[in-house]
């Protein structure tokens, strides 16, 4: 399975695993192109082999190919490497593409696209997320594709149904009201901080995305009433003076949003876009994210159906969060439309394990 970064390993996960129970005898080789999904994914258990793809070329394509011999290759999402799919094509192995998403603006459906065509044709079936990539696909003559949906939807409902608590998030709470800002950058502090400031009965939890040294001292510099948690203790019961807690680790995101009556997600205050609002979500909360956030389909119809908000300033950020702390119904409402939403949407790995079953593409 090749993932570019990340987020695309989290899609393609729920399919590996799945895999790997159904087929345990075969052996699975995960790669990446980002240092963000290798580094952090490196020494995961259900791969026997992970590594960087290999510069695309046509000698390391055929080199990496027959020294695996893969009986089956998923792409996740996006990122086209012309020789490996061409050679993964000419040695007739099975090729899937996971959770495609296709926009207008993408080479594939300009004058200039020839050569995307033949990377397209390579694969032996493109499971993609909306109505929109199946009419793109359409215009251009591509038949071998299949409206499965977002894999994503699968992994955060896993993810939320199996994960433990965290005592010493419980501890520190002590029954507060929360908001849990996760992913955050510099843009969404600064939108965030008069709200935070000014509303000392709340409780904030703030997961930065980086949690270099001098990153986190400039949050604090923001909050200077705040404890990290890498020095929080169920031992002191000054720490719970504090009304803001920074996360200083990776790892527990998924998690800290179950803690938030609301939650914010980062990212869509600035050019890199809003991060994956479905973990947040998931778990039945309203969500707010930044005003850069088209990209993404699961944060249109989040908006549409209510279970989110994207303020395009802070003060209507503090607008929009101060209405629905003061205002119950309102709130459980959002946050209902946010869970019923996900739960809606779950199945695409079912959908290609069952394409894989039906086909005989593994063997038991």
């Amino acid at each position: 399975m090749h993932c570019a970064s990340l987020g695309e390993f989290e899609q393609g996960r729920p399919v590996l695993e799945a895999l790997k129970a159904q087929y345990p005898q075969y052996q699975v080789a995960l790669s990446f192109f980002s240092p963000s999904g290798y580094e952090i994914r490196k020494n995961y258990p259900q791969a026997d082999f992970v590594f960087y793809l290999p510069v695309d070329s046509p000698k390391n394509a055929k080199r990496l190919l027959g020294m695996l011999n893969p009986q089956l290759v998923l792409w996740v999402k996006y990122e086209y490497w012309y020789y490996f799919l061409t050679e993964i094509n000419k040695r007739n192995i099975p090729l899937l593409l996971i959770s495609g998403i296709f926009r207008k603006s993408q080479p594939f459906f300009r004058w200039y696209g020839g050569l995307w065509l033949k990377m397209l044709a390579c694969f032996t079936r493109l499971f993609v997320q909306n109505q929109t990539s199946v009419e793109l696909l359409e215009s251009i003559d591509v038949k071998g594709y299949e409206l499965a949906g977002d894999t994503r939807f699968d992994r955060v409902i896993s993810v939320a149904a199996s994960s433990p608590g965290i005592p010493a998030i419980e501890h520190w709470l002590r029954g507060r009201r929360a908001l849990v800002a996760g992913s955050t950058w510099e843009e969404d502090i600064i939108e965030l901080s008069h709200f935070v400031q000014k509303r000392k009965d709340l409780a904030f939890i703030i997961a930065p995305h980086e949690i270099l040294e001098e990153n986190i001292k400039k949050i604090t510099r923001v909050f200077p009433q705040s404890v990290l948690y890498s020095r929080l203790s169920q031992s002191n019961p000054g720490d719970g003076d504090a009304h803001v807690l920074i996360i200083d680790n990776i790892g527990m995101l998924s998690v800290l949003y179950r803690y938030g009556e609301v939650c914010f997600v980062g990212g869509g205050y600035s050019a890199n876009g809003v991060h994956n609002v479905l973990e947040a979500a998931v778990y039945g909360k309203p969500v707010f994210f930044g005003p850069e956030h088209e990209k993404f389909q699961e944060t249109i119809d989040l908006l549409t159906c209510g279970g989110a908000f994207s303020p395009e300033n802070p003060l209507d950020l503090e607008k929009e969060l101060s209405k629905l702390f003061s205002n119950k119904s309102a709130l459980d409402a959002a946050g209902l439309a946010a869970g019923k939403y996900v739960r809606e949407k779950q199945g695409a790995t079912k959908k290609i394990l069952d394409y894989i079953q039906r086909n005989r593409l593994l063997t038991n």
